[in-house]
């Protein structure tokens, strides 16, 4: 279906909100659109959500899976808005966003469907799950002067880390939430605005009435802004993202800095959930 904006969607598209999970994915240029939208139908999101400007086309295999909302996201509108907007009307539905050139990537997630997962998630008592946004890179940018290559993504080994998160009347440390960095926000920090340095999403959650995500990726609930429950780890998930990389290309005060994003803690990106099970860069917990 095709609705000219998210009101209309809203007005109109009550049969893509009535059961989920439902993957929101805005597309802020025409980079690897129809890839990002087939890696999400694949993982068995009930709806996809492919929000776009109107000018960009869409693969005639994609476009009839998808939901299209006219939708265009400049520096002056944040994301926020309108994954509230789609919170308030699906309360009790599990939702996920991403923009395009990102990738989920969750536990097995080759052989088993976003929705099992979530299954075994809910039976936890856990809603919300926290995703590492991993920085990946074309390891060519003679070839690829986008950064973005699917056929030659590498990302980073090593490099990661985390830091107590503060926050309060006290600005003491909060329970069970953590600040983590590492990848090319860290690696080129002074390109990157402090606020967007961390590398930690709550990308994937179940909305409630009044819940609200902010501009940092994290919610008005502080149980969903943390990392596991207080009893045992729990499940979480990776988002393979070329955004960080492309932003740096297409800035000229760091484009001219940037020969070459690789160094000697590269290594090519595999396209599996085994590589980043065995980089420590995502959690199984009980789930086998």
């Amino acid at each position: 279906m095709q609705y000219s904006d998210l009101d209309d969607f809203l007005a109109r598209g009550s049969s893509a909100l009535a059961k989920g999970p439902i993957a929101m994915i805005f597309v802020e240029d025409e980079t690897e659109v129809d890839s990002t939208l087939r890696h999400h139908l694949d993982c068995g999101f009930k709806s996809v959500l492919a929000l776009m400007p109107d000018a960009f086309s869409l693969a005639e295999d994609v476009a009839p899976r998808v939901e299209r909302i006219g939708h265009t996201l400049p520096e002056t509108q944040q994301f926020q808005d309108t994954v509230n907007k789609i919170i308030a009307a699906a309360p009790g539905l599990w939702m996920f966003y991403c923009f395009n050139t990102e990738y989920l990537f969750y536990p097995f997630c080759e052989t088993r469907t976003v929705g099992e997962m979530l299954a075994f998630h809910t039976e936890e008592r856990r809603d919300a799950m926290l995703a590492y946004v991993v920085d990946l890179y074309a390891g060519d940018l003679n070839r690829h002067p986008d950064a973005v290559a699917l056929e030659d993504a590498h990302l980073d080994r090593s490099g990661y880390y985390a830091l107590a998160r503060t926050g309060g009347a006290h600005d003491h440390p909060m329970d069970r939430q953590l600040d983590f960095h590492g990848g090319l926000r860290w690696r080129y920090e002074e390109h990157i605005p402090e606020a967007r340095r961390k590398i930690d999403r709550i990308a994937i959650f179940k909305a409630k009435q009044g819940l609200k995500v902010d501009f940092r990726h994290l919610f008005n609930d502080e149980e969903y802004n943390t990392y596991a429950c207080p009893w045992h780890n729990n499940l979480t998930a990776a988002i393979a993202s070329f955004r960080t990389a492309k932003a740096l290309r297409r800035n000229p005060g760091s484009r001219y800095e940037i020969d070459s994003f690789r160094w000697h803690n590269s290594v090519r990106f595999e396209w599996h959930s085994r590589q980043f099970l065995d980089l420590g860069l995502m959690e199984p917990g009980q789930w086998f």
